[in-house]
């Protein structure tokens, strides 16, 4: 009797273990189907424009991505790019403190001396491909509209 049990179960077994040979093998994971995309990658800078001759607009110019630069620095490149002196240097904080404060620009103040540079702001645009079906779809409509409307007028 107890060997009977046994030879079932190992029977059981055996069977259960060909269904799971049988079986098609399932991925691990599932591959989602993404529709297919165009991205396209933007730098914000790229679509800033400042009015020229101002304060800000050279502040803009001078000031990299690369190196931090300091106020005498900065001073300098205005003087050498646009020929102009700024009597007082007071005068451009204003406008690096609103650039600061807009999170366009970096700032650090290392040993009682500040610091900036621009901040690089990257946003990625992505569109949707459409299918040649639903490309096909719209024209077809579009046409319609324009039986529609010489029909009417």
């Amino acid at each position: 009797m107890v060997i009977k049990r046994i030879v079932k179960a190992l029977l059981k077994v055996g069977g259960r273990i060909k269904q799971w040979a049988e079986e098609e093998e399932k991925p691990l994971y599932n591959e989602r189907e993404e529709p297919e995309t165009e991205r396209e990658v933007h730098s914000l800078w790229d679509f800033l424009s400042f009015i020229e001759n101002t304060q800000a607009y050279h502040l803009v110019n001078v000031i990299g991505f690369d190196e931090w630069v300091d106020m005498q620095e900065i001073r300098r490149r205005i003087k050498e790019l646009f020929g102009i002196e700024y009597k007082n240097e007071r005068s451009l904080y204003p406008y690096l403190k609103t650039l600061v404060d807009i999170n366009l620009i970096e700032t650090t103040n290392i040993g009682g001396k500040r610091k900036w540079r621009k901040k690089e702001l990257l946003f990625e645009i992505v569109k949707e491909k459409k299918s040649e079906k639903e490309s096909e779809k719209e024209k077809q409509k579009e046409k319609i509209k324009l039986k529609i409307k010489k029909e009417v007028g």
